[in-house]
């Protein structure tokens, strides 16, 4: 059968928030390399004194767009940057660019988001709720739209722990209109002391704000064709545009750039929990489905009673993978294919029991670190590892919630998504988790860190300096492991020949 979602797109004017960010590109990449859109707007501000002609400059040198410009040279040439911020009032636009965007725009992806679990409550509130307002409230006055797709996260309620692809307002200790009102009227520092109270069994305040985000989808726009997309935690590309692309250090991709570079060793976690990761550009296939279900209205059922659908695109119940099988399928490519940019032998360990925990990172982290930066200070270099593992250990703290425990992730809607799409269409906007094959998914991984994190291409002559310095430090490692021992016996013992 033909494509349904291709010709939809066609000659569509699309607008883009969270353009700059990881799946931001990936979505706009995928539009113009699989179907022929009109025009797509991105939605982008200044930032450390660049201006936005700057940063689209550097935005079009990114790499995930080499496989686009080989197939489609002068793709770039149909996006324009929008000049604006969603954490200004009426999102920052000029009258004019307000105006193109009203009078144009046909379908929405609003992307853009504080992804940070430290943000303070008063901006988290800024970027991940009252934007999603000012964003409904443009969307609602768009002469064109048949679609608005915004993109939440299936954490968005982990105060439970199986999660339907529906709204939880009852788990809100705040009506979301209540505290962006709050938030407006209060000052900046009363409103972060306040957080606690507000956040309740919330983890954090990029979770909670991006719950009440989706409030103010259920409560002021049952009147558009509008849903949400949820996605889990999302890894690299698994197939498009080029396998194993990744950009920054967010989630597990810290954690195995952490194992692969030797540095991470011990990490507070549950190995039985199932592996929560998804490949982005199975993400960016849902959200464009998504796009062009909510136009069809094929859920007659929601349209009829005004929810908003959701859609949650997760690791599925009959094809999952626990952690630790993860971690070891990591761990081994990473041996068959070890990277020159180690500084120690990689190994690591997780413990679900905060005491070991504590006292692991004095043997696994710190006691090394300590070592490491006096060599340092040795050959004249300033020490910097007490600080990078004082940082991780920070990091890894906020990610415990998620770590230590499973969460069931409903995805009926996506897979009844996944049955109305044509069998070319499945080809195109793959997403299907049923059958994700986890083993090669993790070599991909794996490749994808070495390639565009440690920035060490995969040849014949790379792997093989890499498998010799990982014998150095094997033995290097043997060694150390059999001197801590010792001097920890031969402490032990004079302690016991003392008392």
């Amino acid at each position: 059968m033909q494509s349904e979602i291709v010709p939809f797109y066609q000659n569509k004017t699309v607008l883009v928030t969270g353009a700059t960010g990881f799946l931001g590109k990936v979505i706009t990449e995928k539009l113009l390399r699989s179907t022929d859109v009109k025009r797509i707007y991105c939605l982008m501000r200044p930032k450390r004194g660049e201006n936005i002609e700057g940063r689209f400059t550097a935005w079009k040198n990114n790499k995930i767009f080499e496989v686009l410009l080989k197939c489609k040279p002068r793709a770039l040439e149909i996006v324009k940057p929008i000049a604006g911020d969603c954490c200004a009032p009426g999102l920052g636009l000029a009258e004019a660019d307000r105006r193109t965007l009203l009078t144009e725009v046909q379908v929405v992806f609003h992307g853009a988001a504080s992804i940070s679990f430290v943000e303070p409550l008063h901006k988290a509130l800024i970027i991940n709720t009252r934007a999603v307002r000012l964003m409904v409230q443009l969307a609602r006055e768009m002469r064109c739209l048949e679609s608005f797709v915004h993109i939440s996260t299936t954490y968005s309620n982990c105060v439970v722990d199986t999660i339907y692809e529906r709204f939880y307002p009852e788990h809100l200790s705040c009506p979301a209109d209540k505290l962006l009102e709050l938030n407006e009227t209060l000052s900046a520092g009363l409103i972060d002391k306040m957080s606690n109270v507000f956040l309740g069994k919330y983890p954090n305040t990029y979770t909670f704000t991006k719950a009440l985000g989706e409030q103010v989808i259920q409560e002021e726009a049952s009147d558009l064709p509008i849903g949400i997309f949820r996605p889990a935690i999302i890894m690299n590309s698994y197939k498009e545009p080029s396998p194993g692309w990744i950009e920054g250090m967010q989630g597990y991709i810290g954690v195995m750039y952490g194992i692969a570079y030797g540095i991470l060793r011990l990490m507070r976690a549950n190995m039985k929990t199932v592996f929560p990761g998804v490949p982005v550009d199975y993400c960016a296939n849902v959200a464009l489905a998504t796009g062009w279900q909510l136009a069809k209205k094929e859920h007659t059922d929601q349209a009829q009673s005004k929810v908003p659908p959701i859609y949650a695109l997760s690791v599925s119940q009959s094809n999952s993978i626990p952690v630790a099988e993860a971690i070891a399928t990591s761990f081994n490519r990473h041996t068959e294919t070890p990277n020159t940019k180690m500084i120690w032998y990689p190994l690591f360990h997780c413990t679900t029991c905060p005491w070991l925990y504590s006292v692991g990172i004095y043997l696994y982290h710190l006691i090394p670190a300590f070592f490491m930066d006096l060599a340092l200070r040795l050959r004249g270099e300033k020490p910097i590892m007490l600080n990078i593992y004082k940082k991780s250990h920070e990091n890894l703290s906020i990610f415990t919630p998620f770590t230590s425990k499973n969460f069931n992730f409903d995805s009926t809607n996506t897979q009844q998504l996944w049955r109305f799409m044509t069998s070319e269409d499945k080809q195109i906007f793959a997403f299907d988790m049923e059958n994700l094959n986890w083993q090669e998914f993790f070599k991909v991984i794996m490749d994808g860190i070495r390639l565009h994190m440690f920035k060490i291409p995969l040849t014949e002559e790379s792997i093989a300096t890499g498998k010799r310095m990982l014998s150095r430090y094997y033995v290097m490692h043997l060694f150390l492991t059999f001197g801590i021992v010792l001097v920890l016996g031969t402490l032990s013992w004079f302690l016991i020949k003392i008392f």
